[in-house]
């Protein structure tokens, strides 16, 4: 039936007369229960009369209660029905006790003939406290009618829409990770895995300090690639956080290899504890593009912001000089002195002596070229402008303990060689994070090179505070890493960090090509990128109207995030969202997530409490320190020798 103005005006006028029912029921109670007083004061009439003798079969007027539940019932009818505007300020408190005291005056009001002898002012008093119970029902009716029943704060953070199944199913494969979790499920808590069937095609681990990324990800993957007989590449920016994760996870399952791994450790603060090693190993140097490479890493390392700034002038100028120096070493006796330190040595030369040196070297002619070029012109300040810059950030890597390290060969870099598999791995200091960065970002430069070949074992490389190093062609890595079985995961703190020190088109690069993804607490850019990552599900929305003659509210459907930006930038630590990626072999459905990682924190106390301190490798006195370095210094002095006379 269709709702019209006729249709409302009839309900209008049968409420009224309900009502107006309601009240003459009243009255007729009054007169009956009364009537000696209504006599005495000569009120009574006949017809009257007559009408309550037909009504008495009926039973109404057998008692007080049967009497004023009838115009009790009558009122109720009548205000259900009732319509006025809607007020949100009523208080239910107010409403409640209103409606209460009025029921118990009405109903109880007769107990005024039980406790004091009947009289015309007792009467008086009944008919008025009666009647002032009335008024309280009927005015705490109205108010209910206008009380806004509907809410919408039984999810006032949103939980229950935003939720979305999950994957709970455990899919594993001799390459996953494999982390256990609860997620919440409209309102109900289940239990999840997330899946990362397929690290090769890298897996991106973002989250404020403090979110649990090293915690709740990194140990698992470090944990759970040892079992599995992964070798290993781990830059553990504070040392030695994961390396005796790492150390402690190979003791216990060195068992799965079939050649026992060696482990290794970088380390410039601790030399009894650091083995020594070249990343300028002149057997991993084909051609003097792995010297370009080489220099390109080191000085972009030293100087952050020629990042962006590369292919200028002042920047690509540098970068050849220390290029014609590293290939020079290269070729001078078969690489007998290819290592850092010298290179840092050999470029303070003196420029008559370096490019009368440098010119002995045919294929570096070209490179050196300019730089010669200048000096016969005498254009000093272009050729400061040039190689100053190389030499002055090199100058800060001269110390005995980095040259000590740079300048051994206890270990190569090539970790997943099948005939002397590795476990590497490599300790910064944050507070000498700008001269250990750049040195330890040409030694991933060169395990990126060495291990990303086809017939080798399968490798997992951790970066822990992945900004903090640079190398050239991470991209290249993650691209081309999965057909050779190299795994990466990179650890950062947020989208804004990574594009400071890479660069946006290269941080825009990093954050697309990766396959997986798991994000802690980030905030701004970062959580917009991720929402739009981890796309839209379809929620109820619902609305509230109110007019002053009712409220209506209505329901529907619409596209909306997954998860918003908001829900993620107010993660709690060890809450993670993500995604992942599958493969042909393994299909996943439900790729996105937002669970939390469960650990047993207990077990892991335990196991750490029985953890094993990474060994001293041998005792190295600063005197042999010194030695080492004086040592280099006169190598520089016999190349001279060798070559010039």
């Amino acid at each position: 039936m269709a709702h019209t103005g006729e249709n409302e005006q009839a309900l209008r006028s049968i409420i009224d007369f309900l009502r107006w029912m309601s009240v003459i029921l009243l009255l007729i109670h009054f007169y009956y229960f009364c009537h000696a007083a209504w006599s005495a004061w000569n009120l009574t009439w006949h017809w009257v009369d007559k009408i309550l003798l037909a009504l008495k079969p009926t039973g109404i007027y057998d008692g007080f209660f049967p009497s004023k539940s009838m115009i009790a019932l009558m009122l109720a009818i009548s205000l259900f029905g009732a319509r006025g505007k809607k007020n949100e300020k009523i208080n239910m408190r107010y409403l409640v006790a209103v409606i209460l005291i009025g029921l118990i005056v009405f109903f109880f009001s007769h107990f005024l003939f039980n406790l004091f002898k009947p009289s015309q002012a007792i009467v008086v008093a009944y008919v008025c406290i009666t009647t002032v119970g009335y008024l309280l029902l009927l005015a705490g009716g109205t108010w209910l009618s206008r009380l806004i029943s509907v809410k919408f704060k039984r999810d006032i953070f949103n939980k229950d829409n935003e939720s979305f199944p999950q994957e709970e199913r455990l899919i594993e494969n001799e390459y996953s990770i494999n982390l256990p979790a609860a997620y919440n499920l409209k309102g109900k808590i289940r239990k999840s895995w997330i899946n990362v069937i397929n690290p090769f095609r890298s897996l991106l681990v973002i989250g404020t300090p403090g979110a649990g990324k090293s915690y709740f990800v990194i140990r698992h993957i470090i944990t759970q690639h040892m079992r599995k007989g992964f070798t290993m590449f781990i830059y553990d920016f504070k040392f030695d956080d994961l390396s005796r994760i790492t150390y402690n996870a190979l003791l216990r399952y060195s068992h799965t290899f079939k050649i026992k791994p060696n482990f290794y450790v970088i380390n410039f603060e601790d030399l009894n504890r650091s083995h020594r090693c070249n990343p300028l190993d002149p057997a991993t140097m084909d051609d003097i593009t792995d010297a370009t490479e080489s220099s390109r890493t080191i000085m972009l390392g030293l100087n952050r912001d020629w990042i962006k700034k590369q292919g200028d002038f002042f920047v690509e100028s540098p970068i050849n000089f220390v290029t014609a120096i590293i290939w020079f070493l290269r070729k001078h006796e078969n690489g007998k002195f290819c290592t850092l330190p010298h290179v840092i040595e050999l470029m303070q030369l003196e420029y008559p002596v370096l490019f009368k040196l440098l010119r002995t070297e045919a294929e570096i002619e070209v490179l050196i070229n300019p730089f010669e070029s200048a000096f016969r012109n005498e254009a000093m300040e272009q050729l400061e402008g040039q190689i100053a810059s190389a030499k002055i950030g090199m100058a800060r890597l001269s110390s005995p303990q980095l040259y000590y390290v740079l300048s051994g060969n206890d270990f190569t870099l090539d970790i997943n060689n099948p005939n002397d598999p590795k476990i590497v791995c490599m300790g910064n200091n944050p507070q000498k994070q700008q001269i250990y960065g750049a040195v330890l970002s040409l030694y991933i430069s060169r395990v990126i090179k060495l291990v990303n070949k086809k017939n080798q074992l399968k490798s997992s490389l951790v970066f822990d505070e992945f900004p903090t190093i640079y190398f050239n062609g991470i991209d290249s890595l993650i691209a081309t890493a999965r057909s050779n079985k190299v795994a990466t995961t990179l650890a950062v703190q947020d989208y804004s960090q990574l594009k400071k020190d890479y660069g946006r088109e290269q941080a825009e690069v990093i954050m697309n090509i990766v396959g997986n993804v798991i994000s802690g607490q980030v905030v701004g850019e970062t959580s917009k990128l991720l929402s739009e990552r981890f796309g839209k599900i379809v929620q109820e929305r619902e609305s509230i109207s109110i007019n002053a003659a009712d409220t209506s509210f209505s329901r529907s459907t619409q596209l909306d995030s997954a998860i918003p930006p908001s829900k993620i930038a107010s993660l709690s630590s060890g809450e993670f969202v993500g995604t992942v990626a599958d493969d042909p072999q393994q299909k996943i459905q439900l790729k996105t997530f937002h669970a939390e990682i469960i650990n047993d924190h207990e077990a892991i106390r335990n196991e750490e409490s029985r953890y094993q301190p990474i060994p001293a490798i041998r005792t190295i006195t600063q005197e042999e320190i010194q030695k080492i370095y004086f040592q280099i210094k006169e190598d520089i002095q016999e190349i001279i020798e060798d070559k010039l006379n």
